[in-house]
């Protein structure tokens, strides 16, 4: 694609990645074929590649309207486009260059900006976050049928093993995770106790920040980056091997960092590092020859595995989640279109709640065709947002090891 890059962009840092990444695309239009937004709208600016065009033309020094940047807020960063295009166009990086332009030349309107700011206010800190969980659940009993689906059951955390092993890793908290699912990290930690590594998490560390960096607030986003890396930092000098990821979400932006802080000297080595030590935990898992020899002790019905977009586009870990379950004994559904978002994508299906409800229709017929007994899952939003629209119980598959693990 050949671009003629504006003054007020040309020859900077930015400029010069953004004309790379443009100049990689060839039109060929692959990416809207696995395009969840394009799949479902049918708008060629609601596909990646029509985005870039918007972006492009942002770029060349044309002024953004509102409805530039709608189209590219409509797009769930599930980086599918990346893993089908040819050409190897780092989309999600362009998006990112795109949007923060956008932002600064198109005011949203009043209603727009308190949702957003409420949702950084609120979800980002479990002090906030999980009080009003725990209120959902009070009344889960009296509302209707697909709203008390939504609102997360009650699954109390079961206790963690107490650090005894020389092997260290570290494991981050989150923020919402505690709060809807607070048994997700515990489980972690009892299943590798069992393989001789103690996880701990640091008190200090919190939210990713991917919800500020996808809600305009990308600088806030960076603090959260920061807080995290001073409050891992004395653990990465004592040797911690691994900072273990349990919400594919979290992963995929952690991993991130050293990038997102590469101009920070005060953070830039700290933050490659990080990055660097950053694990999904099936990759722990996957990388543990003894893990084959671990044996299950309860029955397990048939599973459908979920893969969150961060986990098998954006972290291209692609069946490793699966593969590790059936060495493990567990049997698995065929999930068609297992590539498409299921509309969650962090706050996503708040604020394109019709979007992201049809996309989550799509897919749990999808996890249903094969009539599983539970649904597995990889990322906290994905399982909250899946099991606002089925029956069927949704699960982090760390759970289901550590259940079918205990004597």
């Amino acid at each position: 694609m050949q671009t003629a890059l504006a003054e007020f962009i040309r020859g900077t840092d930015t400029g010069r990645e953004a004309d790379r990444i443009l100049r990689a695309c060839v039109h060929c239009g692959f990416c809207n074929a696995t395009c969840p937004t394009y799949q479902v709208l049918g708008d060629e600016l609601d596909g990646p590649r029509g985005r870039i065009y918007l972006m492009k033309q942002v770029l060349e020094g044309h002024a953004p309207t509102a409805k530039t940047q709608l189209h590219l807020d409509r797009c769930l960063t599930c980086r599918n486009c990346e893993v089908t295009c040819p050409s190897g166009v780092q989309y999600g990086r362009l998006l990112d260059i795109g949007r923060e332009l956008v932002e600064r030349q198109v005011e949203r309107n009043w209603f727009d900006r308190l949702r957003r700011r409420l949702l950084r206010a609120v979800i980002a800190h479990p002090g906030r976050f999980t009080p009003l969980v725990r209120l959902g659940r009070l009344v889960r009993p009296f509302v209707p049928g697909a709203l008390r689906r939504a609102i997360p059951a009650p699954r109390p955390a079961r206790a963690w093993p107490v650090p005894a092993h020389a092997r260290r890793m570290l494991v981050l908290e989150g923020c919402a995770q505690p709060g809807i699912a607070p048994n997700i990290n515990a489980a972690a930690a009892r299943v590798l106790d069992r393989l001789g590594i103690s996880l701990t998490a640091a008190e200090e560390a919190g939210c990713c920040g991917a919800l500020s960096h996808h809600t305009s607030a990308m600088e806030e986003g960076l603090e959260f980056a920061r807080r995290n890396i001073d409050a891992w930092w004395p653990h990465v000098e004592a040797g911690v091997e691994a900072i273990v990821m349990t919400a594919s979400g979290c992963g995929v932006h952690v991993k991130e960092y050293g990038r997102l802080l590469a101009d920070d000297p005060a953070y830039a080595t700290k933050a490659a590092r990080v990055a660097a030590l950053t694990r999904d935990l099936s990759e722990v898992l996957a990388g543990e020859p003894v893990v084959a020899a671990l044996r299950l002790s309860a029955h397990q019905g048939k599973i459908a595995f979920h893969a969150p977009c961060s986990l098998q586009h954006g972290q291209r870990l692609s069946g490793v989640v699966e593969n590790l379950l059936r060495r493990l004994g567990f049997v698995l559904t065929a999930v068609p279109d297992a590539h498409l978002c299921c509309g969650s994508a962090g706050t996503y299906s708040i604020l394109h709640p019709a979007i992201a409800r049809e996309l989550r229709d799509n897919k749990v017929r999808s996890l249903e065709s094969g009539a599983p007994t539970l649904i597995a899952t990889a990322n906290v939003g994905c399982l909250a947002h899946i099991q606002g629209g089925t029956g069927v119980p949704v699960r982090h598959w760390i759970e289901l090891v550590d259940e079918a693990l205990s004597p």
